[in-house]
């Protein structure tokens, strides 16, 4: 099982090295938002397409992930595309000059492919179980199709609210983003326990850990602590909406 697992790393690493040969064109690393789910398609597809006579999980798996990868990077293609860079990106090519270029290829593509090997752990191991499906596997699409649906419905509102210029510098908290500052982070969060519900399904408990980590990530370092460290000094509405909102987990608005 090793074996595979080892065996998707180096697909990884050829896409993020494509991905930091098309960012020295724009001079612009916000393109790895686009590949950062192509990662798990490709670990997922490789270990498939390894197997002699793959299982109804591995399939089950492959489905999930394809449908989850796909949508995740044309949407964020579309909102990225001809925009400067994100202002994450900028912050860490101000911290790493001179040549933040070609210091991206580690700092930026190469962290990110390692990371995504790491998380795509429980997708590796659930592919390759012989076990039948069961309950835990029901739980994991169960958590799988509500974090799609916080996701997409995010996505979604977001990017109409911002289409309208009178929305310019104003708070969104109308939707799903009435019940929580992140919906698209806790999408993502419901999407990976859900993925980690099928490796358990698997037989593979200890897969656990990656989705785990992927949650830490999203909360504490890449993003509700990252997104929210100055957004209150551009939206003045924002600080009211923190008061009033949960930040991560959705629930009803406080009074």
């Amino acid at each position: 099982m090793t074996t595979h697992y080892f065996m998707t790393l180096l697909p990884m690493i050829l896409l993020a090295l494509v991905g930091w040969s098309l960012s020295l064109k724009d001079n612009n690393v916000t393109v790895v938002d686009s590949l950062w789910a192509m990662f798990f398609l490709i670990a997922t597809a490789v270990t498939y397409s390894l197997q002699t006579a793959p299982s109804q999980r591995a399939y089950l798996v492959l489905c999930l992930v394809a449908i989850w990868a796909c949508r995740l990077s044309i949407y964020l293609h579309l909102r990225n595309h001809h925009k400067p860079e994100d202002l994450r990106y900028q912050a860490i090519r101000a911290r790493n000059q001179p040549n933040f270029r070609y210091k991206s290829v580690y700092l930026v593509f190469l962290l990110q492919a390692f990371l995504a090997w790491f998380i795509s752990l429980p997708l590796n191991l659930a592919s390759q179980s012989s076990n039948a499906i069961n309950l835990f596997d029901g739980l994991g699409i169960a958590l799988w199709v509500v974090g799609m649906g916080f996701q997409v419905a995010g996505d979604t509102q977001l990017s109409r609210f911002k289409s309208r210029p009178a929305n310019k510098g104003k708070v969104l908290n109308t939707g799903v983003w009435r019940y929580t500052r992140h919906p698209n982070y806790f999408g993502e969060s419901c999407i990976w326990m859900g993925y980690g519900l099928i490796a358990v399904a698997a037989g593979a408990w200890w897969a656990m850990i990656s989705p785990l980590f992927m949650i830490y990530l999203l909360v504490k370092v890449t993003g509700v602590k990252l997104l929210e460290a100055d957004i209150a000094e551009r939206r003045p509405g924002y600080s009211l909406y923190v008061k009033q909102t949960n930040a991560f987990l959705p629930w009803f608005p406080k009074k």
